[in-house]
């Protein structure tokens, strides 16, 4: 199917939005824990440490990672403070695989749809979500996000996955490398894309085509729907085209993280050239 040429943005479009609404509640601090979660974070500038925990037995590690940050950033970093493991569960929860480390942070600043568009290239990859909101599938969504070279992960504020350390620790430290933007609404942002010249591609099962058989080259919006559900009426509207994943067999359908990694990586196949 051919592509439509880029609309030209309107000029309420080009002068952009805030990032964050005004009057918003400041948003708190959060735990993040395990080595991936905190290395990313350690050497993320735009992370704000407000403090370092962790066991006696993990300290010679964690001492290390930070000698190996350079000057400028070490010195923004709180001392590691020695706790016991029973601490750290207390703080992380009974279930958290916190491998004897955490981190109160605060959040990552905002970022809006407008910073993430001033620098794209002639290919680009992003990953659109349309109300998934378990945090452990948006993190491993931003695992694989970062892992096939996206430019962004994109959701809707409302209704969205907690920036929480189960988000981190399932993001294997992708929170930190690949930025996490939120929007006020979908298919408004959606317009805005294809003013950019993105291509917007619904995964949906009841598709004709598949997606190995769209041109995904170029500009490329993944736009992915909760897990049950699928995409919303009007998210499917929106979309350029809608695409299945060639799935066969008794158990056909795959959860929303696993059919995400498996559509970035036809993009990545189609444009590795």
């Amino acid at each position: 199917m051919a592509k439509p040429p880029p609309r030209k943005p309107s000029a309420a479009r080009r002068r952009g939005k805030p990032s964050s609404k005004p009057g918003a509640k400041p948003r708190g601090r959060d735990i993040l824990w395990g080595w991936h979660a905190i290395a990313m974070a350690l050497q993320n500038d735009k992370r704000r440490i407000t403090g370092l925990l962790c066991t006696q037995r993990a300290e010679p590690e964690l001492s290390q990672r930070l000698d190996e940050l350079p000057d400028s950033r070490r010195n923004e970093l709180p001392e590691p403070k020695i706790v016991e493991k029973e601490a750290l569960d207390s703080l992380t929860g009974p279930e958290a695989v916190h491998q004897g480390v955490a981190a109160e942070v605060l959040p990552l600043p905002d970022v809006a749809i407008e910073d993430i568009l001033e620098d794209v290239g002639e290919r680009c990859l992003l990953v659109l979500l349309d109300q998934v909101t378990d945090p452990h599938n948006v993190g491993a969504i931003l695992r694989s996000a970062s892992a096939f070279g996206a430019r962004a992960v994109i959701a809707p504020d409302r209704n969205a996955a907690p920036t929480t350390g189960v988000l981190a620790k399932s993001a294997s430290g992708a929170l930190d490398a690949i930025d996490l933007v939120h929007i006020t609404n979908l298919s408004r942002t959606m317009e805005q894309l294809r003013d950019a010249g993105f291509w917007c591609v619904g995964l949906d099962g009841d598709a004709r085509g598949t997606l190995d058989g769209a041109d995904l080259k170029g500009r490329i919006a993944i736009v992915m729907g909760a897990e049950g559900s699928g995409l919303r009426r009007l998210t499917r509207e929106n979309c350029d085209l809608l695409a299945r994943l060639p799935t066969a067999g008794p158990v056909a359908t795959l959860n929303v993280s696993a059919a995400t990694a498996v559509s970035l990586y036809e993009y990545a196949r189609q444009n590795q050239d």
